[in-house]
């Protein structure tokens, strides 16, 4: 059986294809196939995530400054979150959330007080300069976001984020 078809790149090869044929010329006793998603999405997120910081560069925000202002947007009708609740929704380590409510602070984003049920407690809320500023960073971000996705029809989209749940729900197990 011919299998000189089996490996053929697509009419539209791109920069993983490459990767691949290079991988199975160098190392034929491996299979390289995994990285034809992995490499994808590995490109996308790298891709995503510098389009996600130049659209909030506008409203001189990080990816991470605007995660947590996002969160504290999410929950102000419950009112302002702890520093520990805050870490919990956002993928940072204690000293780094530190320096980052330091610098949103600085720039009179957000307020600590102290808890009304317990003075030890510290939370943190949005002021109305930072309401403002998320509330447009947010518009962006869903905007760029939008212009992001590829071109696919409602039942492809929904096909592709089922895909992608399934597969976050087994990372980490």
């Amino acid at each position: 059986m011919d299998t000189t078809d089996t490996f053929a790149p697509p009419a539209h090869a791109d920069a993983i294809d490459e990767l691949l044929a290079a991988w199975r010329d160098a190392r034929p006793d491996l299979d390289s196939s995994p990285l034809a998603v992995i490499g994808r999405v590995i490109v996308l997120a790298q891709h995503l995530e510098e389009s996600v910081g130049r659209a909030l560069k506008k409203h001189h925000l990080s990816l991470g400054q605007f995660d947590i202002l996002a969160t504290l947007r999410r929950h102000a009708p419950k009112g302002g979150l702890t520093p520990s609740e805050l870490l919990g929704s956002v993928m940072l380590s204690s000293g780094g959330m530190t320096a980052r409510l330091d610098k949103l602070e600085a720039a009179g984003l957000i307020e600590r007080a102290a808890d009304a049920g317990d003075r030890r407690k510290v939370v943190i809320g949005l002021t109305a300069k930072g309401r403002r500023v998320i509330d447009a960073a947010t518009a962006t971000r869903f905007e760029e976001a939008r212009s992001s996705l590829p071109p696919l029809n409602a039942r492809e989209m929904d096909t592709l984020a089922g895909l992608l749940r399934r597969w976050l729900a087994n990372v980490g197990e």
